[in-house]
């Protein structure tokens, strides 16, 4: 009950469409009409502007946040043993169903963002460390290029490496959740990659007014 009760829980978490809900209450705009047509925090900042964009950003990552932290709240004490890893295939489910959420949204017709942010807030959530690391490699990429999805996929494909080879992970639950987490938004930056291979992705100047 334990897993299915807190992936329902992060699965709605995820689901709320942050970027449409703010575009349409305060903006009368769908987000997903103009820009990328994409729900997500940079379609937010590239049509709506940088307030309601880091608005979007922020909950978006709390969602992901929220839905791994919510499981060392309500658990058990006995289930937080360094034996034990319930607590942590509990987390990593409800993570993967807040990622999940946020791309396949209930409340947004199942078309939402790419999971970038929501995303860093489930890596926070279970290692901040390595979340510290993934942000400072999409930055540095995201500054040098200019493309905002190129330091998202550089990020989400270092995961993996940072969570093994730097933070020194040894759990198998989390190290397997990097690689899918990985996949992941590859999967939904698929179109982006094939921009960025054609030439025809747009870029966003970070310190632009």
């Amino acid at each position: 009950m334990n897993y299915i009760l807190f992936s329902i829980i992060a699965y709605l978490l995820g689901s709320i469409p942050t970027a449409l809900w703010i575009g349409r209450s305060r903006y009368s705009i769908d987000v997903r009409e103009h820009g990328s047509k994409n729900a997500g925090a940079t379609n937010t900042f590239r049509v709506l502007g940088k307030k309601p964009g880091i608005v979007v950003l922020t909950i978006d990552i709390l969602k992901g946040v929220i839905a791994t932290i919510l499981p060392i709240l309500f658990l058990p004490e006995g289930l937080c043993g360094e034996q034990n890893d319930t607590l942590a295939q509990v987390q990593i489910l409800a993570a993967i169903a807040a990622v999940i959420g946020h791309v396949f949204p209930i409340f947004a017709q199942f078309k939402g963002g790419k999971g970038v942010a929501t995303s860093l807030g489930v890596i926070i959530g279970l290692t901040p460390l390595a979340a510290g690391i993934c942000i400072l490699i999409f930055l540095v990429v995201f500054i040098l290029s200019q493309f905002v999805s190129l330091g998202a996929i550089v990020a989400a494909i270092s995961f993996p490496f940072v969570l093994k080879f730097i933070v020194g992970e040894s759990s198998i639950w989390l190290v397997g959740f990097s690689i899918f987490l990985s996949i992941l938004v590859l999967f939904a930056h698929r179109k982006n990659i094939l921009r960025l291979l054609q030439n025809k992705e747009n870029k966003m100047n970070l310190f632009k007014k």
